[in-house]
């Protein structure tokens, strides 16, 4: 069996101490790393050594091909359809459809795949979790949730174009849906008046793309760590659509698999000094019953077209397809 290991935050964790479902575990003590399933399930998996990544030499990547989706370009259209049928009856403002694509993969390790596709993602990770069934790489833009002490901050990310291309006017809405959804999930845990939002679409640029970035803040109520501020948050907010409940009903509907960690969380918690850090588990590959998988998708509106939509998902999977293939 591998030994188990972490890239998070771009430092090196090994030395596995133990591992839990506990989130409470997380204002203990200790360096933790957390990996969560959008459906909500929570590894916690706290290591005795950290230190500064600084790349590892391994062997070439073995390329992977015969790539499937679980979803055709007709039932995705169909979804399209479904979700606008939902926004015009006044049942939800938007949603997040997805499909995941998979194809036959023997590697033991997808830390090869995590050097040649993280590049300069702001919140890349990568967690080798062999006795948990984990073995996830993840090239993420997007932050979920950030502590420090009482102070939180979740980063969404709506709007995503070609880089050097404009933003649709679909794409602003969406984000301003995002935020007022991502400031009602703090308010739920944080000081009454203290929820800001410090930045709104602000551009960001990535390797091949542009995002609308807004920044929501908060702080956290006295009482309140961190078993009761990752359900208040959970899924992250840009991945379902508003409002929530609503959205995550279609996505059940819809979505033929679960999204397993696509979609997820994936970062760090240092319990010591109530500091942590997890992304939103998009652009994220993961190993699963001997298939490399790997999540698209994109927030639809009534503004939203099958094609265009079905265009945004093959260029947000283009760049680790093409590593990974």
């Amino acid at each position: 069996m591998r030994d188990p290991c972490a890239v998070v935050g771009g430092r090196l964790a090994t030395d596995l101490l133990d591992v839990t479902t506990d989130v409470a575990a997380l204002d203990s003590s200790g360096f933790w790393v957390v990996v969560a399933s959008f459906e909500g399930d929570v590894v916690c998996a706290r290591f005795r050594s950290v230190r500064p990544f600084s790349g590892v030499s391994l062997g070439a990547w073995a390329p992977v091909s015969g790539w499937e989706s679980s979803l055709s370009r007709e039932e995705f259209a169909a979804g399209v359809a479904h979700i606008r049928s939902a926004i015009r009856d006044g049942d939800v403002y938007q949603v997040n459809l997805t499909r995941q694509l998979s194809a036959p993969c023997a590697a033991p390790s997808l830390l090869p795949l995590f050097v040649l596709a993280a590049g300069a993602a702001p919140h890349a990770a990568y967690v080798s979790l062999p006795s948990a069934g984990i073995e996830i790489a993840s090239a993420s833009p997007e932050r979920f949730l950030r502590r420090r002490g009482s102070i939180v901050e979740s980063q969404p990310i709506k709007g995503t174009a070609a880089a050097g291309k404009g933003f649709l006017p679909k794409d602003r809405a969406e984000n301003v849906m995002i935020v007022d959804l991502v400031r009602n999930d703090l308010g739920r845990v944080c000081e009454y008046g203290s929820v800001t939002v410090e930045a709104l679409c602000a551009v960001e640029q990535q390797p091949g793309l542009a995002h609308l970035v807004s920044t929501v803040r908060g702080t956290l109520r006295p009482s309140v760590g961190w078993a009761e501020l990752l359900p208040a948050l959970f899924p992250p907010g840009s991945v379902v659509g508003a409002p929530k409940l609503a959205a995550l009903d279609v996505i059940s509907k819809l979505e033929p698999v679960p999204r397993g960690p696509y979609c997820g969380a994936v970062g760090w918690v240092d319990a010591d000094r109530q500091l942590g850090d997890l992304n939103v588990a998009i652009r994220t590959f993961w190993l699963s019953g001997g298939r490399l998988r790997l999540g698209t998708g994109g927030g639809i509106t009534w503004d939203s077209t099958a094609d265009g939509e079905w265009d945004e998902t093959e260029l947000k999977a283009a760049r680790l397809l093409s590593i990974a293939s």
